[in-house]
């Protein structure tokens, strides 16, 4: 009977944790690299999409992330035409998973297994029950987009952009789009080079925020689905302390 009102207690502090994750906010970090030798919006502000064949092979789940792509890149200015189209595009979208930064994952005591508990119960050997501690961080979910703009002309590549996401997220619609809008902030001079990106992301629906630093000229209303309007604030890196 103890041990099932300790289990019926975990689950409900489970339940709370999860009610409680959904009413705070959430903030996405970022990792942008961009790289352009735009100077202004193309005229006419067009392109057409370029898929590649594995792309093409897997439209059923490409098309999502083409979707996303084309909302972020009508916020700011761009729309598809594929009989007049001034760029060329070509976009990707990866999902994989990265252990975090810890110092102990080779370390003999804790082993690459850490600590965990349980209950046991043996055919021969009765029931028992032991436990221990399980410290590891959690395994991260990395999600990473690219656009590259060439000019239709030429087939120069004028605008190259990336963006990366780590965390135990999983709502890949809503992170992928983040990404896409995060990856086109400042278009089309944006800050060469890597920086970091923040989107909070409100609850209840209130809209989020996205704040530019001065050195790259914000986005326009951004709409990420299904999470609501925000917009991305470019965090400057910190100077490193002197030994």
């Amino acid at each position: 009977m103890t041990i099932v009102r300790w289990l019926c207690s975990l689950m409900l502090c489970a339940a709370a944790a999860v009610l409680a994750g959904c009413a705070t906010t959430h903030v996405v970090d970022s990792d942008v690299r961009s790289y352009s030798t735009l100077t202004a919006l193309p005229q006419p502000p067009t392109y057409r999409l370029e898929r590649l064949p594995s792309q093409a092979a897997h439209a059923a789940s490409f098309n999502t992330i083409e979707a996303l792509a084309q909302q972020s890149l009508a916020r700011v200015g761009l729309q598809r035409d594929d009989t007049n189209a001034r760029l060329v595009l070509q976009i990707s979208a990866q999902g994989s998973y990265v252990r975090p930064a810890w110092p102990y994952y080779n370390d003999p005591f804790y082993g690459p297994f850490g600590w965990g508990w349980g209950v046991g119960y043996g055919r021969r050997m009765g029931w028992g029950f032991g436990g221990s501690w399980m410290d590891r961080p959690p395994t991260l979910h990395r999600r990473e987009v690219s656009l590259v703009l060439r000019d239709a002309a030429t087939q120069k590549i004028v605008y190259e952009t990336s963006a990366v996401y780590e965390d135990v997220w999983t709502d890949d619609p809503a992170i992928f789009g983040i990404l896409f809008d995060a990856a086109l902030t400042g278009f089309p001079q944006p800050p060469a080079g890597p920086r970091q990106v923040r989107t909070t992301i409100s609850p209840g629906g209130a809209p989020a925020t996205i704040t530019v630093a001065p050195s790259a000229a914000p986005a326009a209303g951004v709409v990420v689905q299904p999470a609501p309007q925000a917009r991305p604030q470019v965090l400057q890196p910190q100077p490193q302390p002197k030994p």
